[in-house]
């Protein structure tokens, strides 16, 4: 065995191990990660074949995902939550890795009052727990936040900044979210927008003074796109079977995990009941 220090921390690792092989170990994509190698950076096309030795020191400086990786992911995407920074539970980053190591494709941070600063700070963790677990992760309203938390992409509502303008704010690379809550404004949505959300499905507290959109919706979106959406809004697994019937395949959830006694166990009986 050999050690080395991996952003801060030590790591022991099978000889001959190279620097690809140490970041698999941390549940990373060699592709989207920058490496420093005691100090100087290190070329990605190198990393299979530079073999660690101890005391050797790295940086995973970043860990990035172009546009075409974040598409296919988010096509292939089931299950997405919606959460706060958990700071009443001050279990964050214990709480996204129960949900992300039991199936959450994507998870977005919510913190509509917050300072910029602290989503940033927050974000922090976000970022490496979805690193960690191959998912995507996105944060509310705010194009400009995404962009300097190093996010996936950015989710906007209908009376947030317009998608187009989002659009612009973080160019190509990140995706853009767009909520909406009527066939008028599903059959509206700019392309701009790399998905859709439809509802919510039945009331929720999570969204005061918006009227449920019904499953009516639902229908319409199942029947008038063709590419990612999900279906969001008071959804819960006694009440998911209907949401599929309606033509659903993918969803959002924000309290019937992140209020629930084991979330890790909510996510996998949320994704045993979608198609």
């Amino acid at each position: 065995m050999i050690r080395v220090t991996a952003n801060g921390k030590a790591l022991e690792l099978e000889e001959g191990s190279s620097v690809a092989d140490l970041i698999r170990s941390r549940e990373l994509d060699p592709r989207y990660v920058v490496v420093e190698l005691n100090g100087e950076p290190l070329e990605r096309a190198r990393y299979e074949e530079v073999t660690l030795s101890d005391d050797d020191t790295l940086e995973l400086v970043r860990a990035v995902a172009g546009g075409a990786d974040r598409r296919a992911r988010l096509q292939a995407a089931r299950l997405y939550v919606v959460t706060d920074a958990r700071r009443a539970q001050g279990d964050l980053e214990d709480f996204l890795d129960a949900i992300l190591g039991s199936g959450v494709d994507v998870v977005q941070l919510r913190e509509k009052e917050a300072e910029a600063g602290d989503v940033l700070r927050w974000a922090e963790t976000f970022r490496g727990a979805a690193d960690r677990h191959g998912a995507l992760f996105t944060i509310n309203d705010r194009p400009d936040v995404a962009i300097a938390a190093g996010a996936d992409g950015v989710h906007v509502g209908q009376n947030d900044l317009p998608a187009e303008v989002a659009r612009r704010v973080v160019g190509d690379e990140l995706i853009v979210g767009l909520s909406t809550h009527a066939a008028g404004e599903w059959d509206g949505a700019p392309p701009d927008a790399d998905y859709l959300t439809a509802g919510p499905v039945w009331a929720t507290p999570t969204k005061p003074g918006r009227p449920a959109a019904g499953l009516d919706h639902v229908r319409h979106a199942a029947a008038h796109t063709d590419g990612p959406w999900f279906a969001i809004g008071g959804i819960t697994p006694e009440n998911l079977p209907e949401v599929v019937e309606a033509g659903a395949t993918r969803i959002v959830v924000v309290r019937a995990v992140t209020e629930a006694d084991d979330p890790a166990s909510a996510v996998k009986e949320l994704l045993e009941l979608l198609p």
